[in-house]
């Protein structure tokens, strides 16, 4: 049984009712007579909740995508059949990072959460939230649709250029056709995410990559026969319909019912404050960014299709393994970015600043203990999750040791996809980030030419890991008065304690990794010594605020205790 201040947490903000069942809590609109600047206001408690639900689906997606990985390798191992397909998988890839992860969500967001705060200020004109929808949905489809026809008949020049020197070019371009429809999905799929997202619901865009992984594994399973590795690339097309199709039903419940306003009427100044949803400029900056951020995907599968076929295989691999503590992290922006925009649609700086500031750290916190385990444990992990079928014991050594390499460039990655949110979070058009992406682009192409020929892989990778971490950096120097006003010199002091308890974590992982020859108990030993240096080093530092985090625990767990004993006598 909930009690009622707990039900009425799961209503939608502005609707004071019960919410229709997407399964995750909410906050409570305002009172009738609060003031409309703390009508986007949250509890740290719904914060907590949603960001666990969002951590708990991504982390299940992140298994089924290990399988989707596993299925891949164990199927067509790494050679020249997986490179082509994934030089077609770049398509989903990019499609992912600008229509659903990064640029759909930076431009949609910020208005959606516009429209909902004009929605709360009165009832009076028509529904900001619908006239939203009617002025950029149609027109988002029709350019979607064209740029999906664009890529299937441009599939054969989209090759030639992604890797000139792949070996089997035209089984590529099967793939890239079939991955090419997926431009459409998984724009619908973002546009959903991000209305959804604002309107503080966190369960059907947090459970869109399980659909989209369980129908690759299914269609791959099915096919992989009759079709080879095109299989693998029919199965992206049809997930991305999953996950459009998924988020489809939540939406339509939120635009079919209007709730009634709850703050003052609004004025004529503030509609016109309100027009500003967003520009042609602040989307071309968006999509420049999330372009330039991709970009390092394109750069080493370039560089890579030069080397010894496996190698786009390797970088795959070992990618995707490397970057689960960034993905996991990344989910405390993911709930808290539409919280920001609305304390900046609301003219809440602070509230805003605070959050970031809170965030940035917390992510640091996530993402270098991550790193020190991927670090410590790669070989072990790679040998558990893939030496299987056609992976060999080489292509297990090849993808750890480009593994370790990566792990160094998680921070940079993670601190990227948090701080270019305080820039976009405003609404209003900023080009810095999409400058500051394309230093770290050509930063990243350099470095790439220069190491490729010494050190193969682990070089692109190591470019890559330098260019996006020079990228972090500017970002957060760059931060000012045209971003939200986070206070760099705290955030850098901060960060340099988890940074150092990663660091004595890293060098113990690594010697409870080399306890075991088995790769399960070796990874195992690996882990817990990694997390047992990591929490006594960030509770000796005082890392994100770990003290008073866990502080309160033992008399979390004696409360309940307690009463039940005192209930018994």
């Amino acid at each position: 049984m909930r009690s009622r201040a707990e039900e009425r947490a799961d209503a939608p903000a502005g609707s004071g009712g019960a919410a229709a069942g997407d399964g995750v809590p909410r906050p409570a609109g305002p009172a009738p007579d609060a003031a409309p600047r703390a009508a986007g206001a949250v509890s740290g408690r719904f914060l907590a909740r949603a960001t666990l639900l969002s951590a708990a689906l991504s982390m299940a997606a992140a298994v089924l995508g290990l399988g989707r990985d596993q299925t891949l390798a164990h199927l067509f191992g790494a050679g020249a059949e997986t490179d082509a397909f994934l030089v077609a998988w770049t398509v989903p890839e990019m499609a992912s990072t600008l229509l659903i992860e990064d640029g759909m969500a930076f431009v949609l967001v910020p208005a959606f959460s516009l429209a909902l705060a004009r929605r709360g200020r009165g009832p009076a004109g028509p529904d900001p939230v619908r006239a939203l929808v009617a002025a950029s949905l149609p027109r988002l489809c029709l350019a979607l649709a064209g740029a999906a026809a664009l890529l299937v008949l441009g599939a054969p020049l989209l090759v030639a250029v992604l890797a000139p020197g792949l070996s089997d070019a035209s089984l590529a371009v099967d793939c890239t056709r079939l991955t090419g429809t997926c431009v459409l999905s998984f724009g619908l799929a973002g546009y959903c995410s991000a209305a959804l997202r604002a309107h503080r619901s966190y369960l059907a865009p947090g459970a869109i990559y399980i659909a989209y992984n369980a129908v690759i594994i299914a269609t791959m399973s099915v096919l992989a026969a009759r079709w080879g590795v095109r299989a693998a690339a029919l199965g992206v097309a049809l997930g991305g319909c999953a996950m459009a199709l998924a988020q489809a039903p939540s939406l339509w419940r939120r635009l079919s019912r209007r709730p009634a306003g709850t703050g003052a009427p609004r004025t004529p100044g503030q509609d016109r404050d309100g027009v500003r949803a967003f520009t042609v400029g602040l989307v071309c900056a968006v999509l420049l960014f999330a372009v330039g951020r991709q970009s390092q995907v394109l750069i080493e599968r370039y560089f890579a299709s030069g080397l010894p076929a496996g190698a786009i295989s390797h970088l795959n691999y070992a990618q995707k393994v490397a970057q689960l503590p960034m993905s996991l992290a990344m989910m405390v922006c993911v709930v808290t970015f539409p919280v920001v925009a609305r304390a900046i649609a609301e003219g809440d700086v602070r509230r805003a600043r605070d959050r970031v500031e809170r965030d940035l750290v917390l992510m640091a916190c996530v993402v270098l203990f991550g790193t020190s385990v991927v670090v410590a444990c790669a070989p072990g992990i790679v040998r558990l999750l893939f030496q299987r079928g056609a992976f060999t014991a080489g292509d297990t050594a090849a993808t750890a040791s480009v593994m370790r390499v990566y792990a160094l460039g998680l921070l940079g990655h993670t601190l990227v996809g948090a701080l270019v949110r305080s820039y976009f979070s405003t609404g209003r058009t900023s080009w810095y980030p999409p400058a500051v992406m394309g230093i770290g682009a050509v930063a990243t192409i350099g470095l790439s030419a220069w190491a490729v020929g010494p050190w193969g892989a682990r070089g692109i990778a190591a470019a890559n890991a330098a260019g996006i971490t020079l990228t972090a950096l500017l970002l957060l120097l760059g931060l000012g008065p045209q971003s939200v006003p986070v206070r760099v010199p705290r955030v850098a002091a901060a960060l340099a304690r988890p940074v150092a308890a990663a660091v004595g974590a890293t060098l113990a992982g690594l010697f409870g990794a080399g306890l075991a020859d088995a790769p399960a108990l070796s990874a195992a030993a690996g882990c817990a010594c990694a997390s047992a240096v990591f929490v006594a080093l960030a509770w000796l530092l005082d890392a994100a605020g770990v003290r008073s985090l866990l502080l309160p625990l033992p008399h979390s767990v004696r409360s309940p205790l307690t009463r039940k004993l005192r209930h018994g006598r």
